[in-house]
């Protein structure tokens, strides 16, 4: 393994100090058994015969969780660093959301949008504020620059239950807001057939949904293929190309869809001067911009959104979000400026079981602590030792591993020269008891749980330092 004589920073960690990988979990610990137990077999046999088979799934069977640990039917603990791809922000079991959940489901759990809920409102009101307060959508992080072009203005936000189903009502507000503006421009009626204010930009490596409308602009032609073809005007970009702006958002754009933290792509970052750009070329040809930060926003990076430190004429329009935001119950929502919310009236759209008094209640508790001080402060502390530890592994692995450890905060990803060693990497540090996940075609994606600790650090980036030197050899 090349490097490992080197001399490395030194870091301190709960065992001491490390200037070598670990080396401790060389031998699988994890595997399935060729034996499984009843329970085991006969839960993954109900499953063959009746479940649609669209989901490649090892072979064992999770049974309960707590905090940042797993444990499966026959009693095996797994160290869940993926936090179900990026959504227990709290952990599994936790017991303020726990509480949440009985007390409001003891009350009222379900009404439809035909009647107010008290959730709701308080839900949305906790969005807005902390936007305006911590930055994002226009509004400047405090000691930051200005505001956008077209200024902050006030917000509002839409529940629904996934974050697929955010991604698609943003790009009906978008296409709506598209034709307004083409018909105010042109003194003739938003439904005039001659509307052309009606084409999408979206960019390569983008990952935004599986429905026919978020499956358009999710630019992998994995997804796409089967199930061509898709909606029509979709324009494809590649993030970070300054130069290509002018030509691909056009008059004809009425939205532009985009993760400023790539996370299904490949813990890709969008440039500040780029976004930049992007924003004014948006504002030049009245396009509505759309930040997807569904994996990379509420606090993933240490921030309320992944956009909440760039200046404002870096911000969108429009920013959805989902996973976290509940700690696992399904809850998605967009929040948009209020220049852009005026176009959608009564009966525009809607959702049966978006904005539910239970799920916003949750989503209500969890935002709350999410953004307290005391979170913030460990979840800093926390993400800059992981960042550290996981800074060592490209010297210690040059042969395997990029040069640069993408992402920041708790979306991390580690880049591999050959593409298809991270899916072994996935494979391996499952074997030893700790869940990672793939990114990209080249890359192994960290998304823990935002209160894990530093003990649980240390036993993933142990078990991954092993499992590169399985690699390695």
């Amino acid at each position: 393994m090349a490097g490992r004589g080197a001399v490395h920073t030194l870091l301190a960690r709960g065992r001491g100090v490390a200037t070598s990988p670990s080396q401790a979990y060389l031998e699988p610990t994890h595997q399935p058994s060729t034996s499984p137990s009843a329970v085991t077999a006969s839960t993954l046999a109900r499953g063959k015969a009746y479940l649609l088979p669209v989901y490649a799934r090892p072979d064992f069977v999770l049974a309960r969780g707590k905090g940042s640990y797993v444990w499966d039917v026959d009693g095996r603990r797994y160290l869940d660093f993926s936090a179900g791809i990026a959504v227990n922000a709290l952990g599994h079991a936790d017991d303020g959301v726990l509480k949440v959940l009985n007390e409001q489901a003891g009350k009222l759990l379900h009404t439809s949008n035909v009647y107010h809920n008290e959730w709701a409102g308080k839900l949305a009101e906790l969005l807005v504020t902390l936007t305006q307060a911590e930055g994002g959508l226009g509004y400047a992080a405090a000691g930051g620059a200005g505001t956008s072009q077209s200024g902050p203005g006030g917000a509002k936000a839409f529940f629904a239950n996934t974050g697929t189903e955010a991604n698609e009502g943003a790009l009906k507000i978008a296409r709506k807001v598209g034709k307004d503006r083409w018909a105010a421009k042109t003194e003739k009626s938003w439904d005039d057939p001659a509307c052309s204010k009606t084409r999408i930009v979206c960019f390569e490596n983008s990952f935004h949904g599986r429905s026919m409308g978020a499956l358009s602009v999710t630019s992998n032609p994995k997804y796409q293929k089967p199930f061509e073809p898709l909606i029509p005007g979709v324009d494809v970009g590649k993030l970070n190309d300054v130069a290509a702006l002018e030509s691909l958002v056009g008059e004809d754009t009425c939205a532009v869809i985009v993760e400023p933290i790539q996370g299904e792509g490949g813990i890709n970052d969008a440039s500040e001067e780029w976004l930049r750009a992007l924003r004014k070329r948006c504002d030049e040809v009245g396009a509505v911009l759309i930040f997807d930060e569904i994996q990379c926003g509420l606090y993933r990076t240490g921030t309320l959104w992944a956009h909440s430190v760039l200046p404002a004429d870096c911000h969108p329009d429009i920013v959805t979000m989902a996973k976290p935001l509940a700690n696992g119950y399904p809850i998605g929502a967009v929040l948009l400026r209020d220049q852009v919310a005026a176009t959608m009236t009564a009966g525009t759209h809607g959702t049966t079981f978006g904005g539910s008094p239970l799920a916003c209640a949750i989503g209500h508790h969890v935002l709350s602590r999410l953004s307290s001080r005391e979170f913030g402060a460990k979840m800093a502390e926390v993400s800059t030792y992981l960042g550290e530890r996981l800074g060592l592994l490209p010297g210690w692995y040059p042969g395997l591993l990029q040069e640069r450890v993408r992402g920041r905060g708790l979306i991390r990803g580690l880049g591999f020269k050959d593409g298809s060693q991270a899916g072994r990497i996935v494979e391996l540090a499952r074997e030893r008891g700790v869940f990672v996940l793939s990114a990209g075609k080249d890359a192994v994606r960290l998304v823990p749980s935002l209160n894990v600790g530093k003990e649980e650090v240390d036993l993933a980036v142990d078990v991954l330092e092993s499992c590169l030197s399985v690699c390695a050899k």
